[in-house]
């Protein structure tokens, strides 16, 4: 199936030059994909694969609208020297995961803010570039238990992870203010979908599910399985990254929340897969994660109403479409 037939753009791309940040990642190359199903100039994706995955682009690799650059955002030249010619920035890079931020909280902010503001300087300095989008998180609204979540009315941060994506949102309206260098800070909510690893380390609980179905193992949750998320198929993230990048009306910096507006927990996705494969595999608890919020759902009206963001792909039709790719990339 390509998901990718949707246009969430209008005219042509073929004249503007765009780059992909963290693109080999998991969502990072469901962006290249989209630009260059669509006829891009130029799709160019800065990665130093340390969580990106070379075979996540391998089929790009020799186009004649698409580089590849093997490269780090914490050097400031290198981030420089990646967007020279480009129009459009989509930052994808960072290092994810609540548990490994609490297992190396050093790294994280090396990544997450060091690296951050190189590409803020890199962009700011950077005649080109017309707009930068940045993966933000609704691990951004901390300890607050205010639902949905609405952008504006955040709570204290749960982990080193949470911190790094708050003191990027504050980074980006202080550009804005300062240099008047606007961007937009996508808030993901659990992003889940093709080419997202189940077995990196600190893998997220849709592939880690699917897997264990799929190997007819039980699948393990941590708590009670009452923890809920609203969780958001890839393509919905990629319409949200391609609408800001291409959005005209930007006056300032703007953060908006990247999700569904609905909420299933974790023993709900569960029963959805016994449904969907048809395997009664029962799930075994052990401990909650410490850094964990318990309770995520989103309000995406300021999306909607700002650039016209339409969840596209509910949580079942997603669920249904990245079991199969698993099942068929296994």
């Amino acid at each position: 199936m390509n998901l990718y037939n949707s246009k969430y753009h209008e005219g042509d791309l073929s004249s503007h030059t765009f780059l992909i940040t963290g693109g080999a990642g998991f969502i990072g190359s469901n962006l290249v994909q989209y630009l260059i199903n669509h006829g891009a100039g130029l799709v160019r994706v800065l990665d130093n694969l340390s969580n990106g995955y070379y075979s996540n682009i391998e089929e790009f690799i020799g186009l004649k609208n698409f580089e590849f650059i093997e490269g780090d955002i914490r050097d400031l030249d290198t981030c420089k020297a990646t967007l020279q010619g480009i129009e459009y920035v989509s930052h994808q890079a960072a290092l994810g995961s609540v548990p490994r931020s609490i297992a190396d909280p050093i790294t994280t902010n090396d990544v997450n803010i060091s690296g951050f503001l190189n590409m803020l300087t890199a962009v700011k300095d950077t005649p080109s570039v017309k707009r930068m989008i940045y993966a933000a998180s609704s691990s951004t609204y901390g300890d607050s238990t205010i639902l949905p979540k609405v952008e504006g009315e955040e709570g204290d941060p749960l982990s080193p992870y949470a911190v790094t994506k708050a003191v990027n949102e504050m980074y980006a309206d202080v550009f804005s203010k300062v240099y008047g260098c606007h961007t937009i800070g996508l808030r993901y909510f659990n992003v889940f979908g093709p080419k997202q690893n189940p077995d990196n380390p600190y893998a997220a609980v849709i592939p880690i599910f699917c897997k264990a179905f799929i190997e007819g193992t039980q699948p393990l949750i941590n708590g009670d399985g009452k923890t809920s998320r609203d969780f958001t198929f890839v393509a919905n993230a990629v319409q949200a990254n391609i609408k800001s990048m291409l959005y005209t009306g930007l006056a300032q910096h703007e953060i908006f929340n990247v999700a569904c507006g609905s909420q299933i927990d974790l023993n709900g996705v569960i029963t959805l897969l016994q449904e969907t494969t048809g395997k009664d595999l029962q799930p075994t608890y052990r401990q909650e994660r410490m850094g964990d919020v318990k309770h995520s759902l989103a309000s995406i009206e300021k999306i909607k109403d700002t650039i016209g963001y339409e969840c596209e792909y509910s949580f079942k039709q997603g669920l249904e479409i990245v079991y199969d790719w698993y099942l068929n990339n296994n």
